[in-house]
């Protein structure tokens, strides 16, 4: 089988296989085989066994995340994040969209400690959602920010993906940490923005709580509540990001630090109970060998692609782009806007990186910046249908009568904020490079 005809079958098989609801790992790791039998032949796959231990496997950076899925889920189940969501709504009761730019706030605090969207979303779905329909806000608006927000665990760091991206590329953890966080916290203050501008323009989109309300709280009680449901979250952000910019420890340490601190919260705001820690510990090895899988089945598909040939495919058609670099660029990043729409972020870092980033070296782009680029684009793929998990984690958890399409629709302005965060970024490369220079001479 020709080097053309096999790139086809191999993204086609994977089209196809997702379409009929195999889980990501194995349909990787089928097409992968399949390819291997049509293409450049079966002994191929003694050598990406050898690949998938001696390299994907043994890689030390990759240790770091189940510490920190360990670490998100101490947090999550220590119940902190309902009373930090209460002291914030209530701090900001009397604006106009106060509510849902609560959702904005406690979800950046809650992607710079846990991580993990699905978490993200469903809590937020399930304490910020009704209150929202409650006070008459905005259906599309409510949803909309819940989502949006809460896909930005797998950008601010500590993020599994940002791990999983910097094992695959040459820039360090601690680099793509520090390029990420300016973008990250940008685009939380674009959703936010958003949120205040809309709710001026539209009052009935995000009406205020009642006065009452609020009047049940003292100033005083608000203060005690901030600083005791607010503080400890940035305590573990502190923790860990300052321990790894400050180079006290490196991204494996940073994450035992972050997993001890986040004990130590469950500790003081959770149940103690040893029930408790027997399913934050089952819920995290679930999360990690989810992650594992797909990273052998994607490890095996791009080996075989490489050889069969795949690789100098994709290169040809990226480099014969109209535009030089600026047009091969842009359809890289429109490949993985597209690949989102059906594949998670895992499944897309570990098939697009290898195929992509020496295409990116070859045209002598600043690796931290293109794989920021991608970070901010693989926002997207939570939000966009068909297969967008953001919208099922949230309808999941909604109450009647928030429909699947009112969840299409209130994606639709938040990605056009993720898209215009990459034009900012690409005319002001600096939003990315500029920390890391600062912090770690990058």
């Amino acid at each position: 089988m020709s080097a053309e005809m096999l790139t086809l079958f191999m993204f086609g098989g994977l089209l196809v296989g997702l379409f009929m609801g195999h889980p990501l790992a194995f349909v990787l790791g089928g097409v992968a085989v399949l390819g291997a039998v049509l293409g450049p032949g079966v002994k191929v796959l003694g050598t990406l066994i050898n690949n998938i231990y001696g390299n994907a496997m043994d890689n030390y950076v990759l240790v770091a995340i189940p510490l920190f899925v360990l670490m998100a889920r101490f947090l999550n189940d220590s119940g902190v994040t309902e009373k930090m969501f209460e002291s914030m709504r209530l701090l900001l009761a009397r604006l106009h969209g106060g509510l849902a730019l609560t959702v904005v706030i406690v979800s950046v605090l809650l992607a710079a400690t846990t991580g993990i969207v699905g978490a993200s979303i469903a809590v937020m779905g399930m304490i910020a959602l009704v209150p929202m329909l409650k006070y008459s806000y905005n259906k599309e608006l409510s949803t909309g920010v819940i989502m949006a927000s809460g896909c930005l665990g797998i950008l601010i760091p500590p993020s599994i993906m940002l791990i999983l991206m910097a094992s695959y590329s040459p820039v360090s953890v601690g680099a793509l940490f520090a390029g990420a966080l300016v973008p990250g916290v940008m685009l939380g203050a674009m959703y936010a923005l958003y949120v205040l501008v809309i709710c001026y323009l539209k009052p009935s989109y995000g009406p205020p709580v009642p006065a009452e309300e609020r009047a049940d709280t003292s100033t005083g009680e608000l203060l005690g509540m901030l600083g005791k449901y607010v503080l400890p979250p940035m305590a573990l952000i502190l923790g860990v990001l300052g321990s790894l910019f400050t180079g006290i420890a490196t991204a494996t340490e940073a994450s035992a630090i972050g997993v001890t601190i986040a004990f130590v919260l469950f500790l003081i705001f959770g149940d103690r109970k040893a029930s408790t820690c027997y399913r934050t510990l089952i819920e995290a090895s679930k999360t990690t060998t989810m992650v594992m899988l797909v990273l052998v089945g994607a490890t095996a598909f791009t080996g075989v692609f490489s050889r069969g040939g795949g690789m100098q495919v994709i290169n040809d058609v990226v480099m014969a782009m109209p535009g030089g670099t600026t047009g091969a660029l842009i359809l890289m990043l429109f490949l993985v806007f597209i690949l989102g729409m059906f594949l998670d972020w895992t499944g897309i870092v570990l098939l697009s990186f290898p195929i992509m980033l020496p295409i990116v070296d070859q045209m002598g782009v600043d690796m931290l910046w293109f794989v920021v680029m991608v970070a901010v684009v693989l926002q997207t793929s939570f939000l966009t249908p068909p297969f967008g998990y953001a919208l099922f984690y949230l309808k999941g958890v909604a109450p009647k009568g928030v429909e699947i399409v009112d969840l299409y629709r209130a994606v639709i302005p938040f990605c056009a904020l993720i898209v215009l965060a990459c034009v900012l970024m690409a005319i002001f490369p600096s939003l990315v490079t500029g920390l890391p220079a600062l912090l770690l001479g990058h």
